[in-house]
């Protein structure tokens, strides 16, 4: 199927999507659209950048237009359910670019705003409402919203909703849905509570699958550099310094430790935000916009923003903690090397992150490898230590790609550490 034109959506939508300048559909669009469109539930296994969100938009969108109407005060006719504010407001942008001269209303509910406009909002009724679980139930618990409508589901980033505690809210949304309604649940991995979430929702679903597993994106650049823990904000200052112009987003496991080193990079001179649970909506919101157009180079984030950004131009991510749950590296990359482009991923794993490190090569099938001259860096291939690195600063006691180490690592070269001035100077130029 080379077009949309053969996925059995409607004229009117194929003429929206060119419009939009959408002409070639993604493989889990291919695969999935047409059983969607049939009717089917479906259950789609895709990493994040695959493009799921048309994958089960334009099928809610098809069924839509095809059956107008205003919807009944408080009423939903399609619901769309996502683990983080900043997923929501990405699924919401996308459907509303297809939506936009059409009847349609689309509404997004999400915690950190206010619940007064949202339910002013939905008191008109809604077609297509884009969701966090936990913000819905407040509004079925002050009964702002009537699910019995409900026609269309979507379970959006199965996995992680389970992984953030989503797992009870589920099970008190699931019982006041509409019956019949077609279903459609995505998730990049398919743990056995996701398995036993698709059996709860979904009725003979299609099983469609695009990515395996664990996969990450053959156009990301991935490397290891080995570190001690205070060598990481040399590190990563010569990274940023060596590239300013390009967008980077850091990767923190606590929001202290997001805000504490966005703070350090603005002291510098670098042109920094950050998205972490303690920022309000509006504050996540501007610095997201600010990164995507380019006012903000450099965004420091935690794992809310792992599946939730979707911006082209990201050049490098830099995880400067290893994270917990070795699926979430897979997708933490997965916001560069989007739509066809190539990115960088760079990882600094120190001493107490070995364990770490070791779940990601078994979750993606890779052993990075290891420089010599560094005892505590486990097992795994070893790397001359004469060989250059290729990418921004030199440096870093690398896997993939050589370099010196900071700090003075036996064997290997050691590099001084730059006065803040300069470092805030290098930033500015």
């Amino acid at each position: 199927m080379s077009d949309f034109n053969s996925l059995g959506l409607a004229p009117e939508l194929t003429a929206l999507l060119d419009k939009a300048g959408f002409d070639t559909p993604t493989p889990i669009q291919a695969k999935s659209i047409p059983f969607a469109v049939e009717g089917h539930d479906i259950l789609g296994l895709a990493q994040t950048g695959t493009g799921k969100t048309l994958a089960f938009g334009l099928p809610l969108i098809n069924h839509l237009l095809g059956a107008l109407g205003r919807p009944q005060p408080k009423s939903v006719k399609a619901l769309v359910l996502a683990p983080t504010r900043e997923l929501v407001n990405q699924i919401a942008d996308n459907i509303q670019q297809l939506t936009d001269g059409t009847p349609l209303r689309i509404a997004t509910v999400v915690g950190g705003q206010s619940i007064n406009r949202q339910i002013q909002r939905l008191s008109k009724g809604t077609d297509i409402l884009i969701a966090t679980p936990g913000r819905l139930i407040d509004l079925m618990d002050r009964k702002a919203v009537n699910l019995s409508t409900v026609g269309f589901l979507v379970l959006d980033e199965a996995d992680q909703m389970l992984d953030i505690g989503f797992v009870h809210a589920l099970r008190q949304i699931e019982p006041k849905l509409g019956r019949p309604r077609q279903t459609m649940l995505f998730s990049a991995t398919m743990p056995k509570q996701v398995g036993q979430l698709a059996a709860t929702y979904l009725d003979n679903p299609k099983k469609v699958e695009v990515t395996p597993p664990g996969r990450t994106a053959d156009k990301i650049e991935q490397s290891v550099e080995f570190m001690q823990v205070p060598e990481k904000q040399e590190r990563l200052r010569d990274i940023l310094s060596a590239d300013p112009d390009a967008l980077a987003i850091v990767f923190m496991r606590t929001k202290h430790g997001a805000e504490r080193l966005k703070k350090g990079l603005v002291a510098d001179g670098y042109a920094a935000d950050s998205v972490h649970g303690n920022k309000s909506q509006g504050q996540r919101d501007r610095a997201i916009k600010g990164f995507r157009d380019g006012d903000i180079k450099v965004l420091v984030a935690t794992d809310v923003a792992a599946r939730g950004i979707d911006i082209p131009d990201v050049a490098y991510v830099i995880n400067y903690d290893l994270p917990n749950v070795a699926e979430a590296y897979v997708h933490r990359i997965g916001r560069t090397a989007r739509a066809g482009r190539s990115g960088v991923a760079i990882s600094f794993c120190a001493p107490d992150s070995l364990g770490e490190l070791r779940d990601i090569e078994k979750l993606i099938k890779r052993t990075f490898e290891r420089p010599e001259g560094a005892e505590w860096v486990g097992s795994g291939p070893k790397k001359s230590n004469n060989s250059r690195g290729r990418r921004p600063g030199g440096g870093g006691r690398r896997s993939g790609s050589g370099g010196g180490a900071p700090g003075g690592a036996p064997g290997m070269q050691s590099k001084r550490r730059p006065r803040r001035g300069q470092s805030a100077n290098r930033a500015a130029k």
